[in-house]
């Protein structure tokens, strides 16, 4: 990170570091509202769901809205939207900071997708004008670790701000910080637009957004009212007939959102896989975690965001080591190695008990965060590297929207199986008491061992606690499954021995006729 800051040219400094201050406030947001949740209920109160919605509602709108911010950012001008974003996120994170309840809480953590989608959309593209070539490659090589640290940090840091403050500092940070990339960039960066930019797909958007929400929905619904309740269904058979019309849309249109045809070539279809896989052995911890750690396990926040750093900290270093290790080892074989180590990272971890800290948590984490390293410092490269030279910047779009998106609905469903788990079990243990145990489990599922306890009474801490851990035991073996499952389609689809020829962008990636479209 010191030697990128140190080649950058002096008067695009502040422009880097004004990018990077937005790419750090982004991931604070997430993992930082996940360490909040807990005294966030406790002092505005809300249903599991409500509470849900305070990571889910923000990874919606933001995976949802990212490539129609994009080309946004082409049309109306790169600088315009960060400035935009970065404004809209610094009043929405102190309206946060004031909000009166969880209602307008969730809808203003919606509201903050939807800017933090136009800030880094705005801000990448900048930075693309802004620099070329090998300070290109510097400036979004310090962009990914700005992430990586707010990854690895902000719990902890949520931590702190919450012992200190309140979790209303958490959200009033995301204004400070904001306010902060404003002045680095109002007079320095340059505007620039795509001349043959022909504006937003709308009804790819629509659409898209329109599947992302009805799936959310109707999976956060069903662990309370049912999966059989009306909403349910017809959340869930919107999002389907959502679905298809996207895809009736985006095949039709001449300048699509998303260009489905790439999905032709084989290596590019398991780049997809790749992001989807991270959801779920690494992504969704970093929300379930915080809840266990602190709920379940009795820690106060600050301790909790110290556990966590096991977890992320791997982060800043073993991307690095991966982009060295691709000299001997196909990117592929090294994604799907990964992937299987932080499976094995996930059964250590569904094995110790949730009132446990200290090493018992921390080596299974370090596990899991080295083994998913791998495939997160490869992935990205990959991504533009399987396709032809001229599709590359579609092909980027789609695995960003792929990342983004995939993880509000990773979180969605992983929340739904372990209130579906904690319900199997609180059920077994006391069978007579249907409604109730249902509320119990969404409380447990959220780590809230006190509410589940008001609720079920008659059941004693202990049993309370060990249903929790049956429940994330039998989790991890769902996360496991679809870890192992994703590196073996890694290990067909890109571990081959011609991983070298196409990574290079050679000819078995050349397109026919038929698909071959020229990017803008």
């Amino acid at each position: 990170m010191a030697a990128a800051i140190a080649e950058t040219p002096t008067g695009k400094m502040p422009i880097l570091m004004a990018v990077c201050l937005a790419a750090l406030v982004l991931p604070l947001s997430f993992s930082g509202g996940a360490v909040a949740t807990p005294a966030i209920g406790a002092d505005l109160g809300g249903s599991p769901t409500a509470l849900n919605w305070i990571t889910n509602a923000f990874m919606l709108t933001f995976g949802s809205s990212l490539m129609a911010a994009g080309a946004l950012a082409d049309q109306f001008g790169r600088k315009r939207l960060f400035m935009t974003g970065i404004v809209a996120f610094a009043v929405l994170s102190l309206a946060l900071s004031l909000a009166p309840s969880i209602l307008v809480l969730d809808i203003l953590r919606a509201g903050q997708g939807f800017a933090a989608a136009a800030a880094l959309a705005g801000g990448t593209a900048a930075l693309a004008q802004e620099f070329e070539g090998d300070a290109r490659t510097r400036a979004f090589s310090l962009l990914g670790t700005t992430f990586g640290v707010g990854l690895a940090f902000g719990p902890l840091l949520a931590g702190f701000l919450i012992e200190l403050f309140g979790w209303r500092a958490i959200f009033l940070s995301g204004t400070i910080i904001g306010a902060l990339s404003l002045l680095l960039t109002a007079k320095r960066m340059r505007e620039s637009r795509d001349p043959d930019a022909i504006g937003l797909d709308r009804s790819g958007a629509l659409t898209f957004t329109g599947t992302l929400t009805l799936f959310t929905y109707g999976v956060i619904e069903a662990p309370e009212i049912g999966w059989s309740h009306p909403i349910v269904v017809l959340a869930l058979l919107g999002a389907a007939a959502m679905l298809a019309a996207f895809v009736l849309v985006e095949t039709r249109s001449a300048r699509p959102m998303l260009d489905l045809s790439l999905f032709r070539y084989p290596r590019f279809v398991g780049v997809q896989v790749l992001p989807i896989a991270t959801c779920y052995c690494y992504v969704v911890l970093l929300v379930l975690l915080p809840l266990r750690f602190i709920g379940v396990g009795g820690l106060n926040e600050v301790d909790a965001g110290l556990l966590l750093i096991a977890l992320s900290a791997p982060m800043l270093v073993v991307p690095l080591v991966a982009s060295y290790l691709v000299r001997w080892f196909s990117a592929g074989v090294l994604s799907g190695t990964g992937l299987m180590l932080a499976a094995i990272g996930l059964f250590w971890l569904g094995r110790v008990d949730p009132a446990s800290s200290g090493m018992a948590v921390v080596l299974p984490m370090l596990l899991i965060g080295v083994g998913t390293g791998l495939p997160w410092g490869l992935m990205d490269g990959l991504s533009v590297s399987v396709v032809p030279k001229e599709r590359a910047g579609m092909a980027t779009g789609i695995f960003s929207t792929t990342r983004v998106a995939g993880e509000g609905v990773a979180l969605a469903i992983v929340n739904a199986i372990l209130a579906g788990l904690a319900k199997a079990r609180l059920a077994a243990v006391i069978p007579q008491h249907g409604e109730e145990v249902a509320k119990a489990a969404q409380r447990l599922a959220m780590g809230d061992v006190r509410g589940a306890s008001t609720v079920l009474p008659n059941l004693t801490e202990s049993e309370i606690h060990e249903s929790y851990a049956v429940a994330f035991q039998h989790l991890s073996i769902v996360l496991i499954a679809i870890t192992v499952i994703s590196a073996l389609v890694i290990f067909a689809l890109l571990g081959r021995a011609e991983a070298k020829t196409s990574e290079a962008g050679g000819e078995a990636f050349k397109p026919n006729q038929s698909t071959a479209r020229t990017e803008p």
